[in-house]
């Protein structure tokens, strides 16, 4: 294909993309509460400088936000002794920075009550975490989202892209939230940051097709190294690296150790499966290229079935609907 013709079809999914935000736009609160993203900005990054594992922790937490029910906040919902919440389900049990919204959350209700969604902080929280490592802000975010009174442990079990996908499942689950095989390979470079429990992996060590065996697509070195933390197949809690060398570090090292059969999960190794997404992954070895594209991904998986304009509301504490 002509570098024209792959520009225009980038360009045309950027539009599409972007007209996909509904009632969403910048500067949301500039009149009603126009300190809201500064607020935002500084909480994250205070907290950001004391602890250098927040950014996976904001960046994870909007992604299994908008998988599920879309980008509504319903991941922040407390379960209730009727009800199992997002939380609790299996895909959400090892989430954090929870504490950091609340917080970020609190200070908008003294300066502007009623008026901030939980769903646009999760959103910024995100944005400004993995941003506080380069000093800058890495990508706009659209706001206006309002806050969803539902949350089912039920709903995330059967929504999240599990770990164990192979390439049509991880397709088909970003199908069904109107992302591409373009967005799936981007936002896949996410796993740069933070850590994945043996648990999720161990099978490609120790008994992949229930034999004994090691999955043979994995890096032999690399699976040896990763049998000295995960020692044992009943290891449920071993956190390993999702980027070896690079899981504090906002970067497209992910790709590159992909290239060398080192992806940590099964749904890693995947994308070397599929041509059309090996070939876009070589792209983003282009370090440039896949910060671009990471933004513009993001704010397209940031306006999936929002909630806007009287829909939801606008809760007082994210944990807990109104």
């Amino acid at each position: 294909m002509k570098a024209s013709s792959i520009f225009f079809l980038i360009s045309l999914v950027a539009v599409l993309g972007a007209c996909s935000g509904g009632e969403l736009r910048k500067n949301f609160y500039e009149e009603t509460c126009p300190e809201a993203e500064n607020i935002v900005h500084n909480i994250v990054w205070k907290n950001a400088a004391l602890n250098p594992t927040l950014a996976a922790k904001l960046l994870r937490v909007h992604f299994h936000d908008c998988f599920v029910r879309g980008c509504d906040a319903s991941v922040l919902i407390d379960s209730t002794e009727s009800n199992s919440g997002e939380k609790d389900a299996v895909p959400n049990e090892t989430l954090g920075g929870f504490d950091v919204i609340e917080e970020v959350k609190t200070e908008l209700e003294k300066k502007c009550p009623g008026i901030v969604s939980c769903a646009d902080i999760v959103a910024l929280a995100a944005r400004d975490s993995v941003s506080f490592q380069f000093k800058r802000t890495l990508w706009e975010v659209l706001t206006g989202r309002r806050d969803g009174r539902i949350s089912l442990a039920s709903e995330a079990n059967r929504d999240m892209p599990s770990p164990f996908f192979n390439f049509s499942s991880l397709q088909q689950s970003f199908e069904n939230n109107g992302l591409t095989v373009h967005d799936l390979v981007v936002l896949s470079g996410g796993h740069t940051l933070g850590v994945g429990r043996c648990r999720f992996f161990r099978d490609r060590l120790y008994n992949f097709t229930g034999k004994g065996d090691a999955d043979p697509s994995l890096n032999p070195t690399y699976a040896a190294f990763l049998r000295t933390k995960c020692r044992n197949v009943e290891d449920n809690k071993t956190a390993v690296g999702m980027d070896p060398g690079s899981d504090l570090s906002f970067d497209n090292n992910y790709f590159k150790i992909l290239t060398q059969h080192k992806g940590l999960f099964q749904s890693d190794a995947a994308l070397l499966t599929d041509k059309g997404a090996r070939n876009f992954l070589n792209v983003l070895l282009d370090s440039k290229r896949f910060f671009m594209e990471f933004g513009l991904s993001m704010k397209r998986m940031g306006a999936i079935g929002v909630l806007t304009g009287n829909s939801g509301e606008i809760r007082k504490k994210c944990n807990v609907i109104n």
